[in-house]
């Protein structure tokens, strides 16, 4: 399988930096992974996806320091990149010039860097070993590709973490609060239910997360602040596109 670019570090040298896993995986890598079901090879939210793994994109951006927001009245909430130094990964570092020099609305901004993202992001996973793509059939004759888990264990690493906070309480890092804000945000935590119960105390821990309240350890209030507000656009780009396909 062809290495995707964004995680292509090999070197003439034939050093250690040409392995996959020598590259960070991103927030919205980490997002799709928890969204795929092994029980049956699908992805949660299919429909509205690439809103959620745009908002992850963007997320990822706040953590770095890498963006800012800031409300624009009718407008609602505007993206503006910041610093001088692009990010050194592709798909961050297209997000960041898009925004670089003008602020763009959340939403249209998401809409213009998510619908790619699904495949750029599944290939990472599959070259990974997180997810692993076959070949099956569909009534017998209808030849049809097929996702199954890989073996690396990255996914049930990832569901502890959002379990230990979801459903236990505990307080999470940023990066974890991030993750299970956009989960939230997907409106697929329903379809996690035989890992994340659908609770009210569940449901209650994961909309605070969505609204920033992350507790102490996990951000500055203004990184919370931010990613909130693009965990927010999200959510409800994500919803009404959905209710507008059920309609």
């Amino acid at each position: 399988m062809e290495q995707p670019d964004r995680i292509n570090n090999a070197d003439d040298t034939g050093t250690d930096t040409d392995h996959a896993s020598e590259a960070q995986p991103l927030l919205a890598e980490d997002l799709l992974l928890l969204l795929f079901n092994p029980d049956d090879g699908t992805i949660g939210g299919e429909g509205t996806l690439f809103y959620v793994l745009g908002g992850a994109v963007l997320t990822e951006l706040a953590l770095n320091d890498q963006i800012g927001v800031e409300k624009a009245g009718l407008r609602g909430t505007l993206v503006l990149s910041v610093g001088d130094e692009a990010p050194e990964d592709e798909i961050l570092r297209s997000a960041w010039e898009y925004a670089r020099g003008k602020r763009r609305e959340v939403q249209g901004m998401l809409a213009a860097i998510g619908p790619s993202l699904r495949g750029q992001l599944l290939e990472s996973l599959i070259f990974r070993g997180d997810l692993t793509r076959g070949q099956g059939k569909t009534f017998g004759f209808i030849p049809k590709t097929t996702l199954s888990l890989g073996d690396t264990g990255r996914r049930s690493t990832l569901m502890s973490r959002v379990q230990a906070v979801l459903i236990d309480g505990a307080e999470p890092d940023a990066r974890t609060a991030a993750l299970a804000a956009l989960v939230s945000a997907s409106g697929s935590m329903p379809t996690l239910h035989r890992e994340i119960p659908w609770e009210t105390d569940v449901i209650n821990r994961a909309k605070a997360l969505e609204a920033g309240d992350w507790g102490a350890s996990a951000a500055s209030s203004a990184v919370a602040r931010t990613m909130n507000a693009i965990t927010i656009n999200a959510a409800v780009a994500a919803s009404v596109a959905a209710n507008a396909a059920n309609n």
